[in-house]
Formats: C-alpha cells, structure tokens, sequence
C-alpha cells in the first residue's frame, strides 16, 4: 500500500532538503560516473535533484530513501548518456576531457590509475556502469537488483562478468 505524505509543504521541504543532503554523495556519485566535464556534471547532479523532487511526493516511508535516490539518478544519469550521444553523433567537441582526478597533494601514478579506471568505465554500457556504481557502493545483491529490476542471480553474473572484463582492460594498459 502506497504512503501519502500528509504534512504541511514546510515539513515536506524540509523533510526532502534533510534526505537529500543525507545521501548526497549517491547524486555525485552518479553524476560524477555518467558525466564528462565538472560542468555536465553539476547539470546532471541538479536534474537528478530535480527529478528526486517530482518522485518524492510518491515516496514510501518504509523503505529506503537511497533506494528511491539510486532508482531515479540512475534512469537520469542514463537518459543523460543517451541524449548526448545522440548529439555527440552530430557534433565534434572542441575538448575532450578526462574526469577531474588530481589534487596538488595526489600520487601521479595513482592519478594515473584512476584515470585509466575512469577510461574503462567511460566504455561500459549504460547498464553495467549502474551496475559497477551500485556494486563499488557496496550494496547488497537484493538492493541492486530492485534497483535495476533484474533478478540477484543475473546481478551476481553480471558483477562476475563486469570484473572479469575490468581486470583486463585495466591489464592492457
């Protein structure tokens, strides 16, 4: 049975911004994993917040507000891929840039690294990198395959699948 929120609008915007900053770091992290540019992906973070906030009237209670929070950001983050894409296919970039990585006080070769991690998941599938997002967030098989909606046995041969492929791309290199 679906919950209605009855509270004042104060109460729900309040109860929205306290969930939303609670779990933060699941928008960036989406973002972050579908967007190339800081700016693409302050764009992206904020869509997803906007879309969080039209799904949010619809939200149950008794289950988990990341849930809710993964669901929606990854079929944003998703939509996002595909519409530029399609633009990519009809424009040259002036730029093309690696995700921001490095910081004054940062390990070259482990900058190095994760750049190339970054390059292997820029090739991944929309699909697998929601997957590798969830899995490197450590939430359960269950948790990932009601995000997803596919069942935990297709999850846990995917993940297989999904490292396997990782070890050796990241091996090429």
């Amino acid at each position: 049975m679906e919950q209605t929120l009855t509270m004042t609008t104060a109460d729900f915007d309040g109860q929205f911004r306290e969930l939303l900053e609670r779990h933060r770091g699941i928008v960036f992290k989406v973002a972050n994993s579908y967007a190339r540019g800081a700016q693409d992906r302050e764009d992206l973070a904020q869509e997803i917040a906007v879309q969080l906030w039209r799904a949010f009237p619809k939200y149950d209670g008794s289950r988990s507000f990341s849930t809710l929070m993964y669901r929606v950001a990854l079929n944003v983050a998703i939509s996002h891929l595909r519409e530029r894409s399609r633009y990519e296919r009809h424009h040259e970039p002036l730029d093309v840039a690696v995700h921001d990585t490095a910081d004054a006080n940062s390990d070259p070769a482990a900058d190095a690294r994760v750049r190339e991690l970054y390059r292997c998941i820029d090739r991944l599938d929309p699909f697998d990198r929601a997957l590798l997002i969830l899995y490197l967030d450590e939430r359960s098989q269950r948790d990932i395959a009601h995000i997803l909606g596919i069942s935990e046995t297709n999850v846990a041969t995917r993940i297989g699948r999904l490292k396997e492929r990782l070890r050796n791309d990241m091996s090429e290199k």
